[in-house]
């Protein structure tokens, strides 16, 4: 511990970085009822936090290590920290991204300097060649997190906030991805104010430091969901492991609708836009503050940890946004097909907005409609309305929580079909590069016919995809045996009530 606080404080981060901002979010403050603020990582040079510990750590090579060049893996912010930090010192940068690296990225890390390789699907396949190149080329390796000195670079964010905020501070929360930016902030924050919780925040689907923490060691999760991709890690580090463990107050978690939700209110107060892990903190930090109203005093901190989110994502984060934040509500309705019956069922909404309203007629007298109603004062409300509606003699089932309905089938309501037997509807994750599509098709046998398939490009690594096949029961076995082989990770939703309701074949 006490190292870790001397490389903190020697720390040699301001070559590069600048001390930034910790502002109030005065909207937040006023729905919440305490003072909240955001410490602004997004105004870095290269608008991420991850600046500070690769410059750290590159400030730290002697010159033959700076005459061997640097190496590092990475899809995002790491790599552009690394590259611009190894221009700094007047060294060269090799950067192992994913083939799957939206091409955004890669240009800015060539921008700044950085040679790069494509390598591999995922991240694990680019941080094992990044790792064999350094052992035969002599460059040296810097590591995302897992590093005493990259750890220190991240932990100036706290002591940073100390500085600023001489008052009471209540929590200060923080994103984690492989724990070295939570690590860093918790060793000083509790050793200036050991008062002062720390509180690390992780996506739900990707929370691989509250997995360690409970299990007692260092462990892999099967996979991680990437909609959060600048924390998708599936193993935290040894060092950030052991100091998150000894330091965290506690570790949030949180989906991915209320990050969505996070960064529309970073928007509304700052006029901000944060990538989904730069908002991840706030995320954790409203719904830390719904569960624990009666905290005392002192203000609530989330680090904005970054903004670097491809444009075309913005479609989709502002989509799930509403739901998020608990103003909308998605429902499949089942009623009469009858003109008379939509309009007492709208009157029966009792004056709130209709935000989208899909159907499409079926010729079977009874009617499924997809309807998204606007909300004024809360989840509750949601509730409210659906006992109401069900009290009419309206079959209501909510699909606000549905995944499929959210990314698919409110995009394709009236898409039924007769004479499909034994389909199944299945939910995929696509790497985003060419031959992707082929190669699914390519995995099924010909006598099993792709019946549907719907696909959104959402700016992630990978795509969202829904498809249905249609396979005789003897041959199930083989569907689910090409489909391992073909690594693309599903969800059977034949099942779930949004297929069933408005897509499956009747």
């Amino acid at each position: 511990m006490q190292e870790t606080l001397r490389r903190i404080l020697t720390a040699r981060v301001y070559d590069v970085a600048i001390q930034t901002s910790l502002d109030h979010l005065p909207g937040l403050t006023r729905r919440l009822g305490r003072a909240v603020l955001q410490k602004r990582e997004d105004l870095q040079p290269i608008f991420s936090f991850k600046i500070r510990g690769a410059y750290n750590k590159i400030a730290t090579l002697d010159a033959g290590q700076l005459a061997r060049g640097v190496i590092c893996a990475s899809a995002g912010n790491h790599a552009q920290g690394v590259a611009f930090a190894a221009r700094k010192r007047g060294t060269t940068a090799t950067i192992v991204m994913p083939v799957t690296t939206p091409p955004i990225k890669v240009a800015a890390v060539r921008a700044l300097g950085g040679h790069v390789i494509l390598h591999g699907d995922a991240f694990d396949e680019a941080f094992a060649e990044a790792s064999r190149r350094a052992e035969t080329d002599g460059a040296v390796f810097i590591h995302p997190f897992d590093d005493p000195d990259v750890i220190a670079g991240q932990g100036t964010v706290g002591l940073e906030i100390m500085r600023q905020h001489s008052g009471p501070i209540a929590a200060i929360f923080v994103p984690i991805g492989g724990g070295g930016l939570a690590a860093g902030v918790a060793a000083i924050v509790k050793f200036l104010r050991p008062g002062t919780r720390v509180i690390g925040v992780e996506p739900v689907d990707a929370a691989c430091m509250q997995a360690a923490i409970a299990a007692g060691e260092v462990v892999t999760l099967h996979q991680v969901g990437l909609f959060c991709d600048g924390v998708a890690v599936r193993r935290a580090g040894t060092e950030t492991f052991r100091l998150c463990r000894d330091l965290l107050d506690e570790i949030v978690t949180v989906d991915n609708d209320a990050i969505c939700a996070a960064i529309k209110d970073i928007f509304d107060d700052s006029r901000a836009v944060a990538e989904p892990s730069g908002a991840l903190a706030l995320a954790g930090l409203k719904a830390w503050a719904a569960a624990h109203p009666d905290t005392g005093e002192g203000a609530l901190i989330a680090v904005n940890s970054g903004a670097n989110v491809n444009f075309d994502r913005l479609r989709h984060i502002a989509e799930r946004a509403e739901i998020g934040e608990g103003t909308e509500a998605l429902l499949a309705v089942a009623m009469a097909d009858d003109r008379a019956v939509y309009s007492r069922f709208l009157s029966a909404l009792d004056g709130r907005s209709v935000t989208e309203f899909n159907y499409r007629w079926s010729g079977e007298g009874r009617a499924h409609i997809f309807v998204g109603v606007a909300l004024k004062q809360g989840p509750h409300e949601k509730d409210d309305l659906i006992t109401a509606l069900r009290s009419g003699d309206y079959d209501v089932e909510d699909m606000s929580d549905n995944e499929t309905a959210k990314l698919h089938v409110r995009h394709m309501v009236g898409g039924r079909a007769t004479g499909l037997p034994h389909e199944r509807i299945l939910r995929f994750e696509f790497p985003e590069r060419p031959g992707a599509f082929l190669r699914f098709l390519n995995s099924l046998k010909p006598a099993w016919a792709l019946t549907l398939f719907h696909y959104r490009n959402h700016g992630d690594d990978v795509g969202r995809v829904l498809a249905g096949i249609s396979v005789p029961p003897a041959e199930q076995p083989a569907l689910t045996a090409a489909l391992a082989e073909l690594g693309y990770p599903y969800v059977d939703e034949t099942d779930n009530p949004a297929t069933r309701l408005f897509l499956e074949a009747v």
